[in-house]
């Protein structure tokens, strides 16, 4: 099968970040999920290493900065729905804010944080709300050290 737009696989980062004992989110403005609340994240730029695309893509989408602190897990999209992401690896991050205010920017309808059961119930896809209960795992740990 010869690669076209509609059966190549894109890789995209996104980031949990914490600030106390609440969450970051973004309502898409823009499909796939436009409407809908998720993560911050994006594609990397070609050469551009993923560490530095997500915290670039956080910049962008919400004015804020962050600290990476690990990563969550890799996480794939299938192309099971016309119109839905495709097929897509979704490398997640777990982040600490470290200044700004959250600001809706780039393709993101609105950004603020969130208590985390809030964020639960708003997350519209099921890996993602799998990601940010990793994230908590993974934060927890580095806390009891």
């Amino acid at each position: 099968m010869s690669l076209t737009e509609e059966n190549m696989i894109r890789v995209g980062v996104g980031a949990v970040v914490f600030r106390g004992d609440d969450v970051l989110l973004i309502k898409r403005g823009r499909p796939p999920f436009a409407g809908h609340w998720s993560i911050p994240g994006g594609k990397p730029d070609y050469g551009e290493r993923l560490e530095d695309a997500v915290a670039r893509e956080v910049r962008e989408e919400t004015s804020l900065e962050i600290s990476i602190q690990g990563l969550v897990g890799v996480f794939e999209a299938m192309p099971e729905a016309p119109g839905q992401l495709g097929h897509m690896v979704l490398i997640d991050y777990w982040a600490e804010w470290r200044s700004g205010t959250p600001a809706a920017g780039d393709d993101a309808a609105a950004a603020e944080f969130v208590p985390i059961e809030e964020a639960q119930r708003r997350l519209a896809w099921d890996e993602t709300r799998r990601a940010l209960s990793m994230a908590l795992q993974l934060r927890g740990r580095l806390m009891q050290r």
